[in-house]
């Protein structure tokens, strides 16, 4: 058991967002992660649960003990118990570190109330045996007076001589130079950073959009009466323009995320921003300050906007006490903002050197792999992977966005199959900022000239040249001849095409795999504490015993291909020999025909989930199976089964559902849900370009 103590250097250097950080890195090295927070602080106003322990269960779902209550804490200090105070707190963290590799402990803030916060961070960490990481942030200090306080820190616990300080994190740090180049003036700076012993471990550029509220966190934190709610649960603030100038010298000034604050009689203003909404753009919100109500004819003519998801509150403080509210309003995360809470994670865990951190707790790989540690590596095996990827709706907001996201962070080089226009005009009104480089292609443009190449490759269907040229109409169509002609990599289709438009074209263009007769589907199911593959939940109705035996080895083959160690339960509603009947019979000779074909592979069957999942129902019901209790590859006796079954446990079980990915195929062509996120086309992306990278030579 290892133990990480991050302890803060002062107030307000971000110790909740480098807890999440944290979490997520040590994830990411395949560790099994706890969190425990010994005290809670809460802020003015919170009335709820503590923030880091719920944001840590909202984002990563670890459920760590309740933290003491400040007042317990404040009463046993002021009465000499600090060992019994110690002692409880160590009562608590032995539950947060059951069955876990490594666990954080989040110190205490430094703050006017607990000037004493610093002295029980020394104690914590020596009673814990933890390693201690100093956090800290620049604020407005220069860069010598930073170094003097995380030096001073370090002293408090022992010294940087001391092997358990490993070293510190800088939080939230501006500079033009690049973060090599400021950790560079770091080590000249001071003799602390210079030391082998100590190391700088995180270095996290400040982000301005990492610390956008909701506009409903702003309408919630001001008591702001909400007139028109529109979009505001979605909208973030990134940016506050009090508007005292005349219209046309506020109208650049209207960009995605700002929000305008302007007194209620200001009809120009007002206009100017609706008129804005209308035409696609983004704002926070409208804040009508200094109680003035705004004419109800404006409101009428402003109807299109407030009907578009434009926000709309008002305040009875003027403008300048207004704008003063906001620049003071409270920036950290709320509890139910997962989504902003889980970019954060991600953004400073990328940012953190995880792989020491996992050298440190001196702990082996662990086979089971995690969500996070899986998603990572896809990012990471997709951006090696370097390739091209093409996306046949290139037009669809969502796939515009996955697009510049992939560009951005390399994940692959995407091709858009789209006029430049309409792109320009999506990414314009969605607020997406493209990317110099992204490659947007115009079919008008490039039709023709796989008119002939796909006479040619269907002759034995006796497609002319009028018909290609029809077919080729489908943007689908074109992206998979693009594929057949090796001049991409894969495909990426679903977001407004069904399955089988994805699916047809590359059956007849791009074939089946060499040795396989049929093409599948897997799901890698991202459960709380590993990955495991479902297969098939998304093309084969029906199989028969030989077409389920191939699906379970391509299934397996899948799971390899990613990491995740092969041991694959043929499914079925009854375990081994104890039921009978045609489906059970089916999967009993697929089980058979699967062993025969790759005699080395762990695979067993009939076996019913629970005895395929959990390992003491598995001893029970099948004790001389490799793979029950164990498995990792679940492969399910009918789309019926296996659809149901998978949306069962995404909903139920609140998971993440990576897929479906097609397997079978000769190139990579991967099927969107037409309900897709973002974030669901980016991993797709990356599974998409893994599968090319793949592929034999």
């Amino acid at each position: 058991m290892h133990t990480f103590f991050i302890s803060p250097t002062g107030f307000g250097v971000g110790l909740t967002s480098i807890s999440l950080g944290m979490v997520g890195a040590l994830e990411r090295a395949g560790l099994k992660v706890g969190f425990f927070k010994p005290i809670a602080q809460p802020h003015q106003g919170d009335l709820g649960p503590e923030r880091s322990s719920e944001l840590i269960a909202r984002t990563h779902g670890l459920n760590s003990p309740k933290p003491l209550d400040l007042a317990h804490v404040e009463r046993m200090l002021g009465d000499g118990q600090l060992d019994e105070l110690l002692e409880e707190i160590i009562s608590y963290y032995q539950i947060a570190a059951a069955d876990k590799d490594v666990v954080i402990v989040e110190g205490m803030v430094p703050t006017r109330q607990a000037s004493y916060a610093a002295r029980v961070n020394f104690h914590l960490a020596k009673s814990l045996d933890a390693d201690v990481i100093l956090v800290s942030a620049p604020e407005e200090e220069s860069l010598s007076e930073l170094c003097d306080r995380v030096e001073i820190q370090a002293q408090m616990f022992g010294g940087p001589q001391d092997p358990k300080v490993l070293g510190a994190i800088l939080n939230k740090v501006r500079c033009d130079e690049g973060m090599e180049a400021f950790a560079a003036r770091l080590a000249e700076q001071s003799p602390l950073f210079r030391r082998d012993d100590f190391l700088l471990l995180g270095c996290i550029p400040w982000e301005e959009e990492l610390n956008a509220p909701r506009t409903r966190d702003i309408a919630d934190l001001l008591g702001a009466r909400v007139l028109n709610a529109g979009d505001y649960e979605q909208r973030r603030m990134l940016k506050i323009v009090l508007c005292a100038r005349a219209v046309a010298n506020t109208v650049q000034l209207l960009k995605p995320g700002t929000l305008v604050v302007t007194p209620g009689d200001r009809d120009d203003i007002i206009l100017a921003a609706s008129l804005a909404a209308m035409n696609g753009m983004p704002l926070a919100g409208l804040l009508l300050c200094s109680d003035f109500a705004p004419d109800p004819r404006i409101v009428e003519l402003c109807r299109g906007a407030l009907q578009s998801g434009l926000p709309v509150m008002a305040v009875s403080t003027g403008s300048y006490d207004t704008a003063t509210n906001l620049n003071r309003l409270n920036r950290e995360i709320p509890v139910d903002d997962k989504e902003r809470a889980e970019k954060v994670a991600d953004f400073i865990a990328n940012h953190i050197n995880h792989e020491w951190l996992g050298k440190r707790c001196g702990t082996l790989r662990e086979l089971r792999m995690s969500p996070p540690a899986f998603r990572y590596q896809l990012v990471q095996r997709a951006k090696a992977a370097n390739k091209r990827i093409v996306l046949p709706e290139g037009n669809e907001p969502r796939t515009i966005q996955a697009a510049a996201i992939c560009h951005e962070r390399g994940i692959a080089r995407c091709v858009l199959l789209a006029k430049p226009e309409e792109v320009m005009s999506v990414a314009k009104a969605q607020g997406i900022e493209l990317p110099q480089g992204l490659e947007i292609l115009d079919p008008d443009l490039i039709r023709e000239r796989y008119v002939d190449p796909m006479v040619e490759l269907r002759k034995g269907k006796g497609l002319n040249a009028p018909m290609a040229s029809a077919q080729l109409e489908d943007s689908v169509v074109l992206g998979t001849m693009m594929l057949a002609l090796d001049e991409v990599d894969g495909l990426v289709s679903g977001a407004v095409h069904t399955t089988a438009n994805t699916i047809r074209p590359a059956l007849q263009l791009i074939k089946t795999a060499p040795g396989y007769k049929l093409v599948s589907s897997v799901f890698f199911m991202l459960l709380p504490d590993q990955v495991v593959v479902y297969g098939d939940c998304a093309v084969n109705p029906d199989p028969s015993a030989s077409e389920l035996a191939e699906i379970a080895l391509q299934s397996a083959a899948s799971a390899t291909a990613f990491g995740i160690p092969p041991r694959v339960a043929m499914l079925s509603y009854s375990t081994g020999d104890s039921g009978t009947g045609e489906e059970v019979e089916k999967v009993r000779e697929a089980t058979r025909l699967a062993k025969l074909s790759e005699p080395g592979l762990l695979v067993d069957g009939p076996l019913q989930y629970d005895a395929a999942a959990i390992e003491s129902v598995g001893r029970q019901k099948a004790p001389n199976s490799p793979v029950a209790g164990r498995a990792t590859v679940f492969v399910f006796p009918d789309l019926n089964t296996g659809n149901t079954t998978y949306k069962a446990v995404q909903r139920s079980a609140d998971c993440i559902s990576v897929g479906p990915m097609l397997q079978g195929l000769r190139k990579p062509v991967n099927d969107l849900s037409r309900g897709a996120l973002v974030d669901d086309i980016v991993y797709t992306i990356a599974l998409t370009a893994i599968q090319a990278a793949n592929l034999p030579s």
